[in-house]
């Protein structure tokens, strides 16, 4: 049997006062990486804009119009937005939460009960705790563990390794996950809309009722002792059609819109909403997925719930819808399926690292 891999947190809980080598970022990334709490608080420049969804199914007309413009906006200049008056109770926000927190918190011999085998190289059981291996050339590694589950549909969800304890975590991370599955309808018809197809085309491209996976990812972010060396997650666009995120209030998040790393705010009971790179490509480049990474700090350990809602990896073929390409704006992704897009991404980020 293969040793569990050391954890972050147990790292970070270790006493040390400077991070092992492996955990340092290039060069060319450090001089960009601040102190959080003073980036979140600046107040000048562009901000990740916030979209109140209650209009959405206004009676009013005009309402709905102007709800469907907004968003329309923030998905084709950021890619990315604070969804509020969304739909999901306040009160399940906490309890997931709170049962998530309450996993981490247990002791790491109760929590490598439910590790996976990302770690031992093995490609096998990849839902469950971990932390990420380097697995690039440059032998980097990330100042994080997270815990990583499907979560919808329910015929596909593995009851083994969801968490026992806390006792609430699998009836609030379930309930959650149905509020995120009708959420993504919501959004998905409105994106629709406003490429002017039929309201239900998006989400029948990305898989309809039946088809369409979230992905939970809980990040967990310990406090670490050189923080403006590490990076939580590395910059990446998101492979999904949408994400979903909920965070503990720790600012962390940052994005690079129009040439600079710009931290996103902490909006209470607001959802992030990340557009993925399945919907830029159905749309052609009209909606953007935006590239962001996560900042750590010395102070606050930050959690973030990341629900990645996915295509089926075989059955569809990605590629720009008919109805966005003309002699104007030709086609500027190939046909892949979701699969072959994300050994594309890997294969292109493994090239890069080897200087090719």
């Amino acid at each position: 049997m293969v040793a569990a891999p050391s954890r972050v947190e147990s790292l970070a809980s270790s006493g040390i006062q400077s991070i092992p080598k492996e955990y340092v970022r290039p060069k060319e990334e450090l001089t960009s990486i601040g102190n959080i709490f003073e980036e979140e608080k600046k107040h000048e420049g562009p901000q990740v804009p916030t979209i109140d969804l209650e209009d959405l199914v206004s009676e009013d007309k005009e309402a709905r119009e102007r709800c469907h413009e907004a968003l329309k906006k923030a998905a084709t200049e950021w890619g990315v937005m604070h969804l509020v008056n969304h739909g999901v109770p306040e009160e399940l926000m906490d309890r997931v939460r709170v049962a998530g927190e309450g996993f981490f918190n247990q002791p790491v011999e109760e929590k490598e009960k439910y590790a996976n085998d990302h770690d031992t190289g093995n490609s096998g059981k990849i839902q469950g705790y971990g932390s990420k291996l380097a697995n690039n050339a440059s032998g980097q590694l990330e100042w994080e563990d997270y815990f990583f589950h499907t979560v919808y549909p329910e015929d596909k969800r593995d009851m083994k390794i969801w968490p026992k304890n806390p006792s609430d975590y699998i009836p609030a991370t379930s309930e959650y996950a149905n509020h995120l599955r009708a959420l993504t309808t919501k959004v998905l018809s409105a994106l629709s809309v406003c490429l002017g197809l039929e309201e239900d085309r998006l989400e029948k491209e990305v898989g309809g009722k039946d088809e369409l996976v979230i992905q939970m990812k809980i990040n967990y972010y310990p406090k670490c002792p050189q923080p403006e060396l590490a990076l939580g997650v590395e910059a990446h666009t998101d492979v999904s059609a949408l994400t979903f995120i909920l965070h503990n209030m720790v600012p962390g998040l940052q994005l690079f819109y129009e040439g600079k790393w710009i931290t996103a705010k902490c909006v209470p009971n607001s959802i992030i909403m990340h557009i993925g790179d399945t919907v830029e490509i159905l749309s052609n480049g009209k909606y953007k997925s935006i590239l962001h990474r996560g900042l750590v700090n010395k102070e606050k350990v930050r959690i973030s719930w990341a629900a990645f809602c996915e295509p089926p990896k075989e059955k569809i073929i990605l590629k720009p819808l008919p109805e966005t390409v003309s002699e104007t704006e030709p086609a500027r992704y190939p046909p892949r399926t979701f699969s072959q897009h994300i050994e594309h991404k890997l294969f292109r980020k493994t090239q890069a690292l080897n200087g090719a």
